[in-house]
């Protein structure tokens, strides 16, 4: 079933999608807590979710985290390019343009761009991609 992008469905969707894969990563992501603020969405409200991968798992849900590494403040379709359709040259073509915004510890940020992946990244992605619309 596809969710609308940053919908409640598709942040629950998504972090179940997490959920179900937690214990099947062999490679731990960096450790990062990063709280994403979306702008320009469809609706014209800013979106606020997280993500925390201090535990050693991602764990990604609706809200902030108080104690955030760093804050992403970015439009919606900067999201979904990044987020959904991992266009990381987007992604990178956006920040460097001055679209998205970092507060908080960049040298986190930038450790996340080297850092191995998970060969179960890809199937994340890939559900992630199509439970999207």
């Amino acid at each position: 079933m596809a969710n609308e992008f940053l919908s409640d469905d598709w942040i629950d969707a998504a972090k179940a999608i997490y959920e179900k894969y937690a214990s099947q990563m062999t490679v731990k992501p960096p450790s990062i807590k990063m709280n994403l603020v979306i702008t320009e969405t469809p609706s014209g409200e800013e979106r606020r979710i997280y993500t925390d991968t201090s535990s050693g798992t991602t764990v990604m849900d609706k809200g902030e985290l108080p104690d955030a590494d760093v804050t992403l403040t970015l439009p919606f379709d900067v999201a979904k390019k990044q987020m959904v359709d991992q266009d990381q040259a987007a992604a990178m073509q956006a920040f460097m343009s001055g679209k998205v915004k970092v507060q908080g510890d960049m040298m986190k940020l930038m450790g996340m761009q080297g850092a191995a992946a998970d060969p179960m990244t890809a199937k994340i992605n890939e559900e992630i991609k199509g439970m999207t619309s």
